[in-house]
């Protein structure tokens, strides 16, 4: 069966983050792909120039247009803007949502643009994310969401994701990719087992979009298989497109990871 997988984001018009990024990253793992727009964002691969939050009764409308109609398998939440969007769209999953959730709690981009109102921190942490099966902060964001200094070491890391897992979802993956050495590690804790995964750092400015996709990734294998399985194969995908990322030529700043690295021949 092939999965149906909806993102609930926002957009990128240069098509490497967000809604954009998530659909390819649906189509390269072969499920079928579902959008609902939570904020239209004029961005490129050199910054965030601004967005628009879109209404969340027209969010929580979009939403509902889905669920009347289409057997969802799994949902990956990206950026959701503000605070009465978060609201809109916890409410609905909890009356209609019964298959994984995957949030990545997207607050800033790349190039250091906040993307998440600091009034909507709260809600996405003590609304949205214990409906989830799984949520994927970066250091920063996991920073954001405990209110305490970023990790600096693998050490802290651990301790940060003992903070995570007791916000309520029922697994967390830290990704640890803003630490500095040659490996990028991330941890895996959920369903009473830790488990980490270390990877070479790829020397590359073309990672624009890498958490969407991860996460979009994660979407998209969990129908398939145990989480800790997903999480293992998301990220060699991503590892897949980071280091393929040079046979694209989008943009003149942060470039997109190639999705079909392993289809376009």
């Amino acid at each position: 069966m092939i999965p149906n997988v909806l993102s609930i984001a926002g957009t990128d018009p240069t098509g490497g983050a967000g809604i954009q990024a998530d659909l390819k990253a649906f189509s390269a793992l072969g499920a079928y792909g579902m959008t609902v727009i939570a904020a239209v964002v004029a961005q490129n691969t050199q910054g965030v120039r601004r967005f628009v939050a879109l209404d969340p009764d027209f969010v929580r409308a979009q939403l509902e247009a889905v669920f009347d109609d289409v057997r969802v398998d799994a949902i990956k939440i990206g950026m959701v803007a503000n605070a009465g969007v978060a609201r809109a769209i916890a409410k609905t999953l909890r009356e209609r949502a019964t298959c994984p959730i995957v949030l990545d709690p997207v607050m800033v981009a790349k190039s250091g643009d906040r993307l998440l109102e600091e009034d909507a921190v709260a809600v996405l942490r003590d609304e949205l994310l214990p409906l989830c099966t799984i949520v994927t902060p970066n250091l920063p964001e996991a920073s954001d969401l405990l209110g305490v200094p970023e990790a600096a070491s693998i050490e802290q890391m651990h301790h940060t994701l003992d903070a995570m897992v007791k916000l309520g979802s029922e697994w967390v993956l830290l990704k640890g990719g803003h630490l500095k050495g040659d490996e990028s590690t991330d941890l895996l804790a959920g369903d009473g087992g830790r488990w980490t995964f270390n990877a070479p750092r790829i020397a590359t400015r073309n990672t624009h979009g890498t958490g969407c996709t991860l996460s979009a990734a994660l979407a998209a294998l969990i129908p398939k298989m145990p989480v800790a399985d997903a999480v293992g194969e998301a990220k060699a995908y991503l590892s897949g497109a980071i280091s393929s990322a040079q046979e694209l030529d989008v943009g003149q700043g942060q470039g997109p990871v190639h999705h079909f690295h392993a289809l376009w021949r």
